[in-house]
């Protein structure tokens, strides 16, 4: 679903944490590409500790540079 401001609502399975750098990607439940993620990505209060792989999460996404890009992500 797309919003007024052109974020997509989504949910997806993490797929790659690499904690020491601060981010990952995210493999969405509608089979597009993965979605990248950074810490400053979590919503207010997430933790990058509390993230693991293979967790399903919501998130919303916008365009970035190299793709899409995760933003507001909190675990399901």
């Amino acid at each position: 679903m797309l919003s007024a401001e052109g974020w997509k609502h989504m949910t997806g399975v993490i797929k790659k944490i690499m904690r020491q750098k601060g981010f990952g990607f995210i493999k969405p439940d509608d089979g597009s590409d993965d979605v990248f993620f950074h810490r400053g990505s979590l919503a207010p209060r997430g933790q990058m500790e509390d993230l693991n792989e293979g967790d399903t999460v919501q998130f919303q996404t916008r365009k970035g540079e190299k793709g899409p890009v995760a933003f507001d992500l909190k675990v399901r």
